[in-house]
């Protein structure tokens, strides 16, 4: 097991800035993987990915240009108006 691959619950949790104690429930509860250590666990860092937020495919990338640039068309005004407040 390679230690850079994983993170201990105080990191976790201070990456994510909740308590430990949440972190420790969401582990029981089966939203983080974590693996057991004795009486410890360590959670694979992979997971960090999966809770902030997945990495987007040029599809996804795509949709949410096209949606900005429709944006601004038709809102472009209102916008900068906005911004200067």
């Amino acid at each position: 097991m390679d230690k850079n691959e994983y993170l201990s619950i105080s990191q976790f949790a201070k990456i994510l800035g909740i308590s430990r104690i949440a972190i420790y429930k969401k582990i029981k509860k089966g939203q983080i993987e974590a693996i057991r250590i004795g009486r410890s666990f360590v959670i694979p860092k992979k997971c960090l990915t999966d809770i902030v937020g997945k990495t987007l495919s040029e599809k996804d990338k795509k949709i949410i240009d096209e949606a900005v640039r429709k944006t601004f068309k038709e809102y472009g005004e209102v916008l900068k108006l906005l911004g200067r407040e």
